[in-house]
C-alpha cells in the first residue's frame, strides 16, 4: 500500500500507546549518530510509518550537506508522538516529522521542539505557517480529507454525486456512506473535525444525528473502510463491497491511477470537495537531539524545492513552498481543494477529546 494511503491507518487518540514498533530505513553511515552532536554524520528522523522519500533525493541531501539520514518509523502519527513524549529530552533522533494540525497543539504543549528558524521559510505559504512567531516547527506539507465516490456506482444509477457535507445526509445517499472512527483514525478525525467547521460547536452533533439515521457505517481505520467497504477502490472491488462513500484524501484518485495495471485514462474515484478538511503535517528539531547541526540542515531540506517536488508521488501529499511544481499525473487525476474547512489548533486542543466523546455518544449508540 502506498504511502499516502498507509497514513490513514493509525490511531490518532485512545490507541496510540499501543503501537510503537520501530522501523528503520533509509541510507546509514557506520556512524550511527549515537555519538555526540557536531561529530555524527547520521541525522536520525524520527516520523510515523507515511514518511517516504525517493533514494535519489535523500543522496542530493547527503551530497549537499555531508550527513545521511536514518528514518525511524514509530507507527501512526499519535503513536509517534506520544513516543517523543515518553521519552522527551532523550529523543529517540534528531527531527520529528509528522506532525499535524489535529495534534499540534499536544506536541507543543509538552515543549518537544528546540524553535529554530529554518532557511527559505519565507517562500512557504502563510496558510501553512501555524508557529510562524515562535519557529518551533516547521510546516512541511498539506493534504485534504474528503469523501470519495465511486463514479461508477453514481453512473450507473443516474445520481449525481455528492458535493457537500449536508448533502450526505440526503434520503438519496441512504446506506451508500462508510467513515472511520475518529476516536482510532486520523481521517475520521479529521472528517469530524471538518463537521464542526462546516455546522459550528452548535450544530455538529445535530448533523452526525442525521448521518447515522442516513445509515452511515462506522469502521475503526482508513484500511478497512477504503480496502474492504469502498465500492470504488481496487481493494473494494475484489472484495464485493457495496459503499460508494467513503472518508478518504483529495489525493486518493491519483494513487488509483498510479497503482492500476493498466493504468486508466481517468480515475474511477471522484472527491466531494465540499466535504474536505485541511491538514498541515510539521517537522520540529527535538529538545536533545544529539545531532543538532545536522537536524537543522535536515529541516532546510525539507522546504526546498527539491524535498517539495519529490513528496506528491511519494506521500501523495502538496507542497507548502510557492511555485513547487506538481507532477503531471497529480495533476490530470488530483483535485483542487478551493475552501476546505479548517479548525483553530488552539480550538482543536481545548476540544478535541470532547467532542470525540460527544460523537462515540452520539454515533456508536
Amino acid at each position: 500500500m502506498n504511502s499516502q494511503l498507509r497514513r490513514a491507518t493509525g490511531t490518532a487518540l485512545a490507541a496510540a500507546l499501543g503501537v510503537t514498533a520501530l522501523a528503520a530505513c533509509g541510507g546509514q553511515s557506520e556512524d550511527s549518530g549515537s555519538g555526540t552532536g557536531g561529530a555524527s554524520k547520521t541525522v536520525t528522523l524520527v516520523s510515523h510509518d507515511s514518511f517516504a522519500a525517493s533514494d535519489a533525493v535523500l543522496k542530493e541531501f547527503t551530497r549537499q550537506t555531508g550527513y545521511t539520514v536514518k528514518v525511524l518509523k514509530s507507527g501512526d502519527a499519535g503513536a509517534a508522538l506520544n513516543k517523543e513524549i515518553l521519552t522527551k529530552g532523550s529523543p529517540q533522533g534528531d527531527v520529528f516529522f509528522g506532525v499535524d494540525n489535529t495534534l499540534l497543539s499536544r506536541a507543543l504543549g509538552n515543549d518537544l521542539f528546540t524553535p529554530y528558524e529554518a532557511k527559505g521559510l519565507d517562500q512557504v505559504t502563510d496558510e501553512a505557517r501555524l508557529d510562524a512567531d515562535k519557529h518551533r516547527v516547521t510546516p512541511v506539507d498539506t493534504g485534504d480529507i474528503c469523501v470519495n465516490y465511486d463514479k461508477k456506482f453514481f453512473a450507473d444509477k443516474k445520481l449525481a454525486p455528492p458535493k457537500t457535507f449536508a448533502d450526505l445526509a440526503k434520503p438519496e445517499y441512504k446506506n451508500l456512506l462508510v467513515v472511520e472512527n475518529p476516536a482510532t483514525s486520523s481521517p475520521g478525525l479529521g472528517f469530524l473535525l471538518g463537521s464542526v467547521g462546516a455546522f459550528g460547536e452548535s450544530g455538529w452533533q445535530d448533523y452526525w444525528k442525521k448521518l447515522k439515521a442516513n445509515g452511515v457505517k462506522v469502521v475503526d481505520g482508513w484500511e478497512q473502510a477504503y480496502n474492504e467497504e469502498f465500492s470504488g477502490s481496487a481493494g473494494g472491488k475484489k472484495a464485493g463491497a457495496d459503499r460508494p462513500l467513503v472518508v478518504s484524501y483529495a489525493s486518493s484518485p491519483p494513487v488509483e491511477v498510479l497503482y492500476a495495471d493498466p493504468q486508466p485514462k481517468e480515475a474511477p474515484t471522484g472527491v466531494a470537495t465540499g466535504t474536505c478538511f485541511r491538514q498541515i503535517e510539521f517537522a520540529g528539531l527535538l529538545k536533545g537531539a544529539r545531532n543538532e547541526a545536522g537536524g537543522k540542515a535536515l529541516l532546510d531540506f525539507l522546504i526546498t524545492k527539491t524535498f517539495q517536488e519529490d513528496m506528491p508521488l511519494t506521500m501523495f501529499v502538496n507542497p507548502v513552498v510557492e511555485g513547487a511544481k506538481l507532477p503531471e499525473l497529480f495533476t490530470e487525476h488530483g483535485v483542487v481543494v478551493d475552501k476546505p474547512e479548517t479548525v483553530a489548533p488552539g480550538t482543536i486542543a481545548e476540544n478535541r477529546e470532547q467532542w470525540v466523546r460527544s460523537w462515540s455518544s452520539l454515533v456508536l449508540k
